[in-house]
């Protein structure tokens, strides 16, 4: 069992909520981000996803966009990422992260060379936004000899259908977005939220995480009350980019006091 199987069985075990952040490796420095997943997890954090900056992130909102760009501008990759997963490690064994992109940096690596630099580097978990079930089988292979997870998204519009297809190739947990819309978007529908984790819920044991408008304490409570747990991002990352310029510590430091009342709101649906 990798580390994020073993940290969902957990939570579930424990009746409590997992809390799942999102910030993009070299955003808004490269030296910003190994620190920011430390104060991440020390705010309660349950599992990191860490952004691999693209050039074309097509489903993000203008938000996460422009963290990558910021990224790139200090020439990061997916091998720099990888990198700072394995800097992580040697003081953190335990807390589970996931890589979050896109197919082409992946692609361009190859699939086995990518698995098993991702092993190497302690990577628990894929999410890559462009690339359909159909198209991931060859991929999936290569990860499961690793005991990588590779994680699908759903979506409002996704069919019943479509859904049954889609859990049969996930790993880890399943990914609801929230809302229509790129990242960042509003007009949170949480009653919709609900009737679709519980349709979900009936076609897979995954844990449900959902993500994408999540605000504030209540809107991560609301999207969780029958999930397993929230996602947030946008919210992260546009602090981030807020402290563009100010030392790395006060990044970090910001970006922790975010995540603190996300974790006492989640912990008060605990059963």
């Amino acid at each position: 069992m990798n580390r994020m199987n073993k940290r969902l069985a957990d939570t579930r075990a424990q009746g409590r909520k997992a809390l799942v952040a999102y910030i993009v490796n070299g955003d808004p420095v490269s030296e910003a981000t190994l620190p920011t997943m430390h104060a991440m997890v020390a705010a309660g954090v349950d599992i990191i996803e860490l952004g691999v900056p693209f050039s074309d992130p097509m489903a993000e909102g203008p938000t996460i966009q422009l963290a990558h760009e910021r990224s790139l501008v200090h020439k990061t990759s997916l091998r720099s990422t990888m990198a700072v997963v394995k800097a992580f490690r040697e003081t953190d064994n335990e807390t589970p992260v996931v890589l979050m992109g896109y197919a082409n940096p992946v692609e361009r690596m190859g699939y086995q060379a990518f698995a098993e630099s991702a092993l190497a580097a302690g990577v628990d978990g894929l999410l890559t936004v462009d690339l359909p079930p159909e198209e991931a089988v060859a991929l999936n292979d290569e990860l499961k000899k690793v005991d990588i997870e590779n994680i699908f998204l759903l979506a409002p519009t996704t069919t019943e259908a479509r859904c049954a297809d889609v859990v049969k190739q996930a790993g880890g947990f399943v990914y609801y977005v929230s809302l229509k819309g790129v990242t960042g978007a509003g007009h949170l529908d949480t009653a919709e939220v609900q009737r679709k984790v519980e349709m979900i819920r009936g076609l897979t044991d995954l844990p449900i995480c959902v993500g994408f408008g999540i605000k504030d304490a209540e809107s991560a409570k609301a999207v969780s009350a029958n999930a397993d747990g929230a996602v947030v991002g946008s919210l992260l990352v546009a602090e981030m980019g807020r402290l563009a310029g100010q030392p790395v510590e006060e990044i970090a430091s910001a970006v922790a006091a975010l995540i603190k009342p996300l974790r006492l709101g989640l912990d008060e649906l605990t059963h």
